[in-house]
């Protein structure tokens, strides 16, 4: 295996390059302006320490993976072209209105609860930019009214006149029947062909999302026209980049689905968040490959903590209608909760409750921190961090970044500490225990909200600054097991050089499996199976279409299924990928029971109300090599190793300075054992051991925080 994988992050960007047997990390600043850049410094890196020539590596290597957060920036930015929407008459308004509860999607809790003061975002497509076109499809996909070509034109024609710069088709009913939005579509080519200098992107909201739901899949791909441009440059730009450093192979980007495409068999709307769900998919692997158990994996990066659940028997959480940025889309995306709480989020002073408020404003790379003395002038994280001695200012980042501790102190002092009317020190304190115990409260609730214990769980706590913070958010949370993974700080990019092949396609189908009126089962298997069958191929074409054997591809049949009406939906993933009589109907059905019971208490089932299918999905996918992780027992006989140094720490419980051993990268052998208060410095990362934990490495690079 001979891969490339780049996490491009709001802070750093993450390489981890997989040579044969030989795993090597490596972290660069992001380059907002040109991602590229950064991309190429990461890189560069990682092979000058795996040893390697960079035209070599780039001519050899099977792939280059690309995990980005620049949909999200683009849409947290508004940067996007103008985009105009055909939809049909009489439905001119339903974008706008959105829903009642349109006024609070995007926004955090707190804003949620205050609703009348709440605002609605501006909108991705102005009322000015939306027309109608005659035509009607009834709910079973019959053609009531046929499509008028000559009005079409008119109205594709006064967009443009009007300044659309990119178009999407959503018409109602078109999940059952795409083919008014497939002839408006050869319209608009026909109007505006593709080689010509005035052609015009194309979305239809039926080749977007398959589910039902008039706006939230006309917001999907109103998202992915949006998006459109942004990214075809961005990643035209990396794949030039790539190509003239000799590497000839097509560039795959993750997906939020939780597998990769080829750049061009890629929507927009797929790459939001890639990155950390490349971490979460990562957290799967480990631990199915080592027996971990129930994990909640925590991504804490520069800008942002995110919290994915992998429980054990690999149960899948999705979001079906995510909200990226302020909108509701319809796109299944692996269960992601982004909190603003990272080395780089702003501290600032709550007049209201009289105390710190951490995040959700960001410092990012540029101008970064107060320490990082490059313009910043607002306290972070990472400045606190610093003035509490747990970050060595001569060699953090492995000395790229020289840190400027009387910045951090003067940031501190400037906006927090008159207010709170207390020394440096203790502000710090204050940030250190705000955003250990805010990611905490996050992480509980997450966990308790689907039904889980936090006590259950293991923490895999990963990111640049994942293990310097893992021992005070365990506290806050009451979890007593802690494991930063092999490549921890790279362990997003790590995760994107395991996913798969993958593309999703799902189909919005009103199933009964067991009908409590006449106690009934269901019958209508050729139906089923049909629709099936459909998704199938359309899923095996995205594959064979980018080069793999069909032979080679494999599928997986899921439903979305809840009793009676419930508003829970449970995405259960089956065994079987057909339905063929009454003893698979009951098979999925004892699925769906064991998985329910697993999740919300066994006895929490309620078959008697009925059960129902909302959404049948395929996903299909090519298996290929994986990095092997090691064993991460610990508990052997283990010795002490010494320390390179001391120095003055600050920690949240205790008075006055600790007097605290420091370690480095060699201390890290599996037969070692480090009671805290200690602190360990790596190229990548730092260690935070505090008071009653102690760390245990494994062979591999893993290394347990375990509760004395």
């Amino acid at each position: 295996m001979k891969r490339i994988s780049v996490d491009i992050g709001g802070t750093f960007t993450d390489c981890f390059f997989a040579w044969d047997d030989v795993y090597v990390e490596a972290k660069a600043l992001t380059t907002h302006h040109n991602l590229a850049q950064g991309f190429n410094e990461a890189l560069d890196l990682a092979c000058s320490r795996a040893g390697l020539n960079r035209d070599l590596v780039l001519a050899e290597v099977d792939s280059v993976r690309y995990a980005t957060t620049l949909g999200t920036n683009a849409l947290i930015e508004g940067k996007g072209p103008r985009v105009g929407a055909l939809v049909t008459h009489g439905f001119e308004d339903t974008i706008p209105l959105s829903r009642g509860r349109g006024y609070g999607e995007g926004l955090d809790p707190s804003k949620q609860q205050n609703m009348p003061d709440a605002t609605r975002p501006d909108p991705l497509v102005p009322r000015a930019l939306i027309r109608s076109v005659k035509e009607r499809i009834n709910s079973a996909g019959k053609v009531v009214v046929g499509l008028m070509e000559e009005d079409v034109r008119m109205q594709v024609r006064e967009l443009v006149d009007a300044g659309a710069e990119a178009l999407v088709v959503s018409l109602v009913n078109s999940t059952e029947n795409p083919i008014h939005e497939q002839q408006i579509l050869d319209i608009i080519l026909d109007e505006y062909p593709a080689h010509e200098l005035g052609a015009i992107p194309v979305l239809l909201g039926s080749q977007v999302s398959g589910r039902k739901g008039e706006y939230v899949r006309a917001t999907s791909t109103i998202v992915d026209a949006f998006l459109h441009e942004i990214m075809f440059h961005a990643l035209g730009q990396l794949s030039n980049n790539l190509r003239g450093s000799g590497y000839d192979k097509p560039m795959l980007v993750i997906h939020n689905s939780g597998g990769m495409a080829q750049s061009n068999s890629t929507d927009a709307l797929q790459t939001i968040h890639s990155g950390p769900i490349a971490g979460v998919g990562a957290a799967q692997h480990l631990a199915d490959s080592t027996g971990l158990g129930n994990v909640i994996s925590t991504d804490m990066g520069g800008t942002s903590f995110d919290i994915g659940l992998v429980p054990e028997g690999g149960v899948k959480h999705y979001d079906f209608q995510p909200t990226i940025g302020r909108w509701l889309v319809s796109v299944p995306m692996i269960h992601l909760l982004t909190l603003g709480a990272g080395g780089g989020s702003i501290a600032s002073y709550d007049r209201i409750h009289h105390s710190v408020q951490i995040g959700p404003e960001s410092a990012g790379s540029d101008p970064g921190p107060a320490c990082y003395d490059r313009g910043g002038l607002r306290p972070t994280v990472t400045d606190a961090d610093l003035v509490l001695g747990y970050l060595d200012p001569d060699n953090y980042a492995n000395g790229f970044i020289k840190l400027n501790k009387k910045r951090s102190v003067y940031a501190l002092d400037e906006v927090l500490s008159d207010e709170l009317d207390m020394d440096t020190i203790e502000v710090a304190k204050i940030v250190k225990n705000a955003v250990d115990e805010q990611m905490a409260i996050g992480m509980s609730k997450e966990l308790r909200v689907r039904g889980y214990l936090p006590e259950d769980f293991t923490m895999l706590a990963y990111g640049g600054n994942g293990p310097l913070h893992a021992c005070g958010i365990a506290d806050h949370a009451g979890i007593k097991r802690i494991l930063a993974p092999p490549f921890s700080s790279v362990f997003s990019a790590c995760g994107a050089g395991n996913m798969k092949p993958l593309h999703i396609h799902e189909r919005g189908s009103h199933v009964v499996l067991y009908n409590p009126t006449d106690r009934s089962l269901y019958n209508t298997f050729d139906e089923l199976n049909q629709v099936i069958e459909e998704l199938e191929g359309r899923g095996k074409g995205d594959l064979v279409r980018q080069g793999y054997n069909p032979a080679d591809i494999r599928h997986s049949l899921e439903m979305d299924l809840r009793y009676g009406n419930q508003l829970v939906t449970t995405a259960v993933v089956f065994d079987i990928n057909r339905v063929n009589g009454v003893a698979d109907v009951l098979h999925l059905i004892r699925t769906f029971s064991d998985i329910y019971g697993q999740r919300y208490g066994v006895g929490s089932q309620a078959p008697e109300a009925g059960i129902r299918a909302q959404t049948v999905r395929v996903s299909s996918f090519v298996d290929g090599d994986v990095v092997k992780f090691d064993s991460i027992e610990s508990g052997h006989d283990r010795t002490m190793p010494k320390p390179v140094g001391t120095r003055q720490v600050h920690f949240v419980k205790i008075d006055g300075a600790v007097d605290t051993p420091v370690y480095d990268e060699e201390s890290l052998h599996h037969q070692h054992v480090i009671h805290g208060p200690a602190i360990v410095t790596t190229e990548n990362t730092t260690f935070l051991v505090e008071p009653s934990w102690r760390l245990e490495p494994t062979p591999q690079g893993a290394v347990w925080f375990l509760k004395d």
